[in-house]
């Protein structure tokens, strides 16, 4: 046996291509996984302990305002103490706001705890000085000896850069600045740990029910934080895997039915000299076990070899990930896994070649018959299936429970596979008699549908991969649309420019409306007023904008003062602390007083904003104040951002603005859109390679009957037509029925994950993606069948008649 087995593989091996190559791609997949995992979480974690390496304890507080007395309290008892937390405010330089949100963190002017690298400069050394980040100063433009001011209205503070610092990028942060700095910004203010270099005592008497513990279990503690984010995104990025392996496992079970098929005159010879089924199936198994050791071993070769580009690829760009190494555990994980998939996808088939008498190996196989005990059995399985996986999602829908969806709906596409021989020659024949009359459709539409099982397996193939791809855009396309509601509510507006100290000039709408990416502009009218003390613009909105996105009336009712959110937090006194809902809050301006009702809001700027007529009463005179801004669709967020910026800077204004905010969900939507639809189209690569396989092998099986055909008339371009058109309706039917059961996966989806948590949440088509794969799935079939019909049409009759 072998040497049977032996001549088996060298006289099969070309046929064995697209089997090889799905466990190929698996474990490579896996591999590459592996590597990059790896290397994310050595960048990641690397230095963590770096800020808690000059002190024995670190102090865990609930609240920012004990970080905060921790701190103080170490400054008077000559304690070391340096908080671990970070505040977001505006960076901006001669007037031009720099970076509209950045990390602001603390730097000790202690020297033991200066835990920073220093690349140049100095550490400061008071707390007007500062020092960035390297790293984050190449974007922003910050460099040694500019004065910025961090922050806006009265916690606004300038600080000198005296020094460039290198970060890990788990600690990282833009500028740092004095403990005295920081605690300025409140309003954005939070810590959540201070490096504590005092007794537990000392610390649980300031900060009563606060947690002490050392300096390494916090940094043991961060180390694994960081690995279970990452190892999430490794389990992210199996799912594919295992989505990849699925089809594969379809791909190498059809190749290997087909080729046994093929083969049963061999079985049967060798039966009839004295092998015995067990000896055959141990052969056979054999046969598939080296196939998946070498697959496997080339899988593992190439994932390193892609696993160590691609670090070296990232590391050049971002220098934070850690170098590339083979990792044991998801190296071996990759080889075991390709050999059993190919193991399993080959135990069916061989049971099935060798369990026949060597007399009925002669007969082919007919595939799945229902009208037999084992196809009614399996139709009856697979509608028990589709109803209870149905009624599971029906459920899912009502209670939106995301586990009795997943269960629904893998019951559902459970149950539409196993009805595929019935169902997928059916929708063939359907669709081959939509297509018109003439001898080559009929005969491809035979020959696809001759082998059901056959039909379905090489369907199902190309189906999953449409249905999932088609499903993740359609889900991905809605939850744009709820993000695109939610960003309006959020952030009405792309961008405000608010006066600061005197009204704004007169041309200054029409110099931003010629800026590259606005689309139109607002002014509005206001004043100066004070309230609680501070001095903040005041404005009306005028009726009938165009530049606020998804709202229409906003004017606030008389006697009504809307005021930003941040803007209440920066309040001063007893009217900060407050929460202001139902509030009233006197306004003056030039020594009138009025007495308004306070509205919480965010996404209008900085100005307060109120009706016209209330406007009138406060000032008979107003002027330019704020400027509202709207930019046209797919403007460069960060450009838009820098010209209006300079605007502001050179007008003694602000800027504010949720565009980049806008632009920057809009880039993760697509870059998650990007990363799942690559992913997924592994999983189509494999169909379509296992679409081509079965054809290449069905010029092997029919070349007597194409010589025969050849013989009674049939030229070599009809026949490159029929085995076209058979790829073409295989390939036509799994895209239809895919896209079909992918909207309905959707819609699901939908209703149970963004309905959840977004009122009236709805199914977005984006027509365009999805017909963009169904096109590509339906022409990629038509361009699995190149080869093998050209290799057909090549064979004369007369050979082709000789065949065995």
């Amino acid at each position: 046996m072998r040497s049977v087995l032996l001549a088996s593989l060298r006289h099969h091996t070309r046929r064995y291509v697209a089997a090889a190559l799905a466990v190929v791609i698996g474990v490579a997949f896996v591999v590459v996984t592996g590597m990059l995992t790896g290397a994310t979480r050595a960048g990641l974690t690397a230095d963590v302990g770096a800020p808690v390496a000059a002190v024995d304890r670190v102090v865990t507080v609930d609240r920012a305002r004990d970080a905060t007395r921790l701190i103080d309290a170490a400054a008077e008892e000559g304690v070391p103490a340096l908080s671990l937390g970070y505040a977001m405010e505006t960076v901006a330089r001669d007037g031009v706001q720099l970076a509209a949100t950045a990390d602001i963190a603390e730097v000790s002017l202690d020297p033991a705890l200066q835990w920073q690298e220093l690349e140049d400069g100095r550490f400061p050394d008071a707390a007007g000085e500062a020092v960035a980040d390297a790293n984050a100063a190449k974007s922003t433009g910050v460099g040694l000896g500019d004065v910025v001011t961090i922050g806006t209205g009265a916690a606004a503070a300038d600080v000198e850069v005296v020094g460039l610092v290198d970060s890990p990028p788990a600690m990282g942060a833009s500028l740092y600045v004095p403990w005295e700095v920081l605690e300025g910004f409140r309003a954005t203010l939070w810590v959540e740990s201070v490096a504590w270099g005092g007794s537990e005592e000392f610390a649980s008497t300031v900060a009563p029910g606060s947690t002490v513990e050392s300096a390494d279990d916090w940094v043991a503690a961060r180390q694994a934080e960081i690995s279970r984010g990452v190892d999430v995104l490794a389990v992210m990025a199996l799912i594919f895997v295992f989505i990849a392996l699925f089809v594969g496992v379809m791909v190498i079970a059809n190749t290997f039915a087909i080729l046994f098929a093929q083969r049963q005159r061999d079985f049967a010879l060798l039966r009839c000299v004295g092998v015995t089924r067990r000896q055959l199936r141990r052969a056979v198994r054999l046969e598939a076990f080296a196939l998946g050791v070498v697959a496997s071993l080339a899988g593992v070769a190439v994932g390193a070899a892609s696993g160590y580009g691609l670090v070296a690829l990232v590391r050049h760009w971002f220098a934070d990930m850690g170098a590339a190494r083979l990792d044991p555990v998801w190296t071996g994980g990759g080889f075991a896994i390709g050999l059993l998939v190919t193991l399993l996808a080959a135990w069916l088939p061989t049971r099935a070649a060798t369990k026949v008498a060597p007399l009925a190996a002669l007969r082919p196989d007919t595939g799945v018959d229902v009208r037999s005990a084992a196809g009614r059995w399996r139709l009856a399985f697979a509608v028990l299936l589709l109803v209870a996986g149905t009624a599971g999602m029906a459920v899912s829908v009502a209670t939106q429970a995301v586990p009795v969806m997943l269960v629904g709906g893998a019951g559902a596409f459970v149950g539409v596979l196993l009805l595929g021989p019935v169902l997928v020659p059916a929708l063939i024949r359907l669709v081959g008699r939509l297509a018109g009359s003439g001898p080559v459709r009929t005969l491809a539409t035979g020959n696809a549908v001759r082998n059901p099982r056959r039909t379905a397996t090489t369907a199902a193939s190309l189906l999953i991969g449409v249905t999932l791809t088609t499903a993740v855009l359609t889900g991905l396309a809605s939850s744009r649309t709820e993000l695109d509601r939610e960003m309006d509510t959020s952030h009405p507006l792309d961008a405000t420019i608010t006066a600061v100290d005197g009204p704004l000039e007169a041309d200054l709408a029409e110099r931003t409306t010629a800026v590259t990416g606005v689309a139109d502009s607002a002014v509005l009218d206001g004043t100066i007023a004070t309230i609680a003390g501070v001095e903040l613009p005041v404005a009306a909105v005028p009726q009938g904008l165009d530049v606020v996105r998804g709202l229409d009336d906003l004017a606030p009712a008389d006697g009504v003062l809307v005021l930003p959110s941040d803007v209440i937090d920066e309040l001063p006194g007893k009217v900060g602390d407050r929460v202001w809902r139902d509030l009233d809050a006197t306004v003056v301006v030039d020594g009138r007083e009025r007495t308004l009702e306070v509205e919480p809001a965010s996404g209008w700027g900085r100005a307060g904003l109120v009706s016209a007529a209330t406007l009138a009463a406060l000032d008979a005179s107003p002027q330019p104040t704020a400027l509202w801004v709207r930019a046209t669709d797919g403007a460069d967020a960060e450009d838009l951002r820098g010209d209006l910026a300079a605007l502001a800077g050179a007008s003694g204004a602000g800027l504010d603005g949720g565009y980049s905010q806008r632009a920057w969900v809009g880039l993760q939507v697509d870059v998650l859109t990007g990363a799942v639809v690559g992913l997924l189209a592994i999983a189509i690569v494999i169909a379509l390679v296992g679409i081509a396989n079965t054809l290449g092998l069905s010029v092997l099986e029919r070349g007597r009957e194409n010589a025969l055909l050849r013989a009674m008339g049939l030229t070599r371009t009809q026949l490159r037509r029929a085995m076209a058109t058979e790829g073409l309706l295989l390939s036509a039917v799994a895209t239809l029925l895919g896209t079909a059961l992918g909207l309905v996966f959707a819609w699901v989806g939908v209703q149970v994950l963004i309905a959840s948590v977004v009122d009236d949440a709805r199914l977005t088509v984006p027509v365009l993606q999805v017909g963009g794969v169904a096109v590509v799935a339906a022409l990629a079939g038509l361009a699995a069948c190149v080869v093998p019909a050209r290799k057909a049409a090549r064979v004369t009759p007369a050979a082709g008649l000789a065949l065995d």
